[in-house]
């Protein structure tokens, strides 16, 4: 059994990346979410185990002791984090695993993980990021100022990603995330154990005369 790919979306705040995903998973199921653990309170309709798994900040720094988080970061004032035990079973198991983190954690699980593929979700502009972010109506213009801030230091990493996701379209962007990870399941590289085996079965082939 082949080895699932571990594949990490990442984007500017703003950019619809949980859009993307939500509409991924939905209509290709066969991937496995990693859920991140934070120590923020559940917001709305959020349950444990299906959006977050909710950890006070004593159990999250038992975590981080125990080296539990293939990553993890602070944001507002709350840690974020990915727990390890879940991605590594699920790859052994041969399933195809999406990680939805930033910038900062991408790069630490990309150490680990050399042969993950990295995807940015973008919007087609600038000025789109700002509609998107203005349109939402959640922040003051002081908040959203500072987004737009962080934004522009995220772009001078967006060359470090392997893939670039221009979400203009929903449907095309999702469907551009499956193709990707399509692709990757092609690389040669990924598949060194069936060339190695066409490669030897050649050293051993003969044409039988049949005459």
């Amino acid at each position: 059994m082949s080895r699932g790919i571990l594949t990490i979306v990442s984007g500017f705040s703003g950019a619809g990346k949980g859009t993307v995903m939500k509409a991924f998973l939905k209509k290709y199921t066969d991937y496995a979410l990693s859920i991140s653990v934070t120590t923020r309170s559940p917001r709305n309709e959020e349950q444990e185990g299906r959006e977050y798994f909710f950890r006070s900040k004593e159990e999250f720094e038992k975590l981080i002791e125990e080296n539990e988080l293939l990553e993890y970061a602070q944001y507002s004032g709350n840690y974020y984090g990915t727990p390890r035990s879940y991605v590594e079973k699920c790859l052994g198991e041969g399933k195809d695993v999406i990680l939805e983190i930033e910038i900062q954690g991408a790069g630490k699980v990309k150490k680990m993980f050399p042969d993950a593929v990295l995807v940015f979700v973008t919007p087609p502009s600038v000025e789109e990021l700002y509609r998107r972010l203005s349109s939402r109506g959640t922040e003051t213009p002081e908040q959203i100022a500072v987004r737009m801030e962080t934004a522009g230091k995220e772009a001078e990493h967006m060359d470090e990603y392997d893939y670039l996701l221009i979400n203009d379209s929903l449907e095309e962007c999702v469907d551009s995330l499956q193709q990707i990870i399509l692709n990757e399941h092609r690389c040669v590289e990924r598949n060194a154990e069936f060339t190695g085996r066409i490669r030897s079965e050649f050293k051993t082939f003969k044409i039988e005369n049949k005459q």
